[in-house]
């Protein structure tokens, strides 16, 4: 199981609380990507489709950040492979709403 931790506002916007919980390796013999967990994701809450990545490209929105082991993934590959203590749901994958302005 992952555990994936979403901004406040995409919890609302999924009406769950706390950490949300994937079964992502089912019938997928690769690794445990980003791509993997972020389709997983939307297909079990498709209210969030286009909120994290563009519908089209599949690119991260600007101010969506993804971090896990204190690590920011956020401009890793979507097909690489996350930590191992992600995968073993020992850390969460964060996504997290960056802001901007001064």
């Amino acid at each position: 199981m992952i555990r994936v931790v979403l901004p406040a506002h995409l919890k609302n916007l999924a009406h769950v609380t706390g950490q949300v919980t994937l079964e992502v390796t089912g019938s997928h013999a690769g690794p445990v990507t980003q791509r993997l967990v972020l389709d997983t994701l939307e297909a079990r809450y498709p209210m969030l489709l286009g909120t994290i990545r563009d519908r089209h490209s599949g690119k991260r929105r600007a101010f969506v950040r993804f971090y896990a082991c204190e690590e920011d993934l956020s401009n890793e590959s979507p097909d690489a492979p996350l930590p191992e203590r992600v995968v073993a749901g020992e850390e969460p994958f964060i996504i997290l709403g960056a802001m901007a302005g001064g």
